[in-house]
């Protein structure tokens, strides 16, 4: 049975260089996610961090704070139907060479460290994503 979620999702600093952020919020609405709430903000190091806080030991957090912290990103929370794995579906797989055709990132992406979007991987990432970066007043 289908149920409606919220999830996360970011356009990050190379998605809004690129100036992509219309086709990919076109892409998700297309889709039949709703944008429940929408901002463009600048992380700083700390702030990007905090949010991938759960990739602390991994070898590539450095770099992924800096390259988070690097430039302006959209984030928004979408909600529909099965929103967490639909929206995964629709920005395909973190490698844009193994991402099928047609999603955000096979279409944007140029790396696995540059590719375009960010999308929380489970109800429990959700639950830690939305309220990161909104208030309940923010999200409708």
């Amino acid at each position: 049975m289908a149920r409606i979620e919220r999830t996360l999702s970011i356009i990050k600093p190379d998605g809004v260089e690129k100036n992509v952020i219309g086709d990919v919020l076109s892409r998700f609405e297309s889709a039949g996610l709703r944008v429940a709430a929408i901002k463009m903000i600048h992380m700083n190091e700390e702030e990007a961090g905090g949010f991938y806080a759960v990739h602390k030991e991994r070898p590539f957090y450095q770099d992924l704070k800096k390259y988070m912290s690097s430039g302006p990103v959209v984030v928004l929370v979408l909600e529909g139907e099965n929103a967490i794995s639909r929206n995964r579906d629709i920005m395909g797989a973190t490698d844009p060479k193994k991402a099928d055709p047609g999603t955000i990132r096979a279409d944007h992406a140029q790396s696995i460290e540059r590719n375009i979007v960010h999308g929380s991987d489970s109800p429990e990432s959700a639950s830690f994503e939305v309220p990161y970066f909104f208030d309940d007043k923010e999200i409708f």
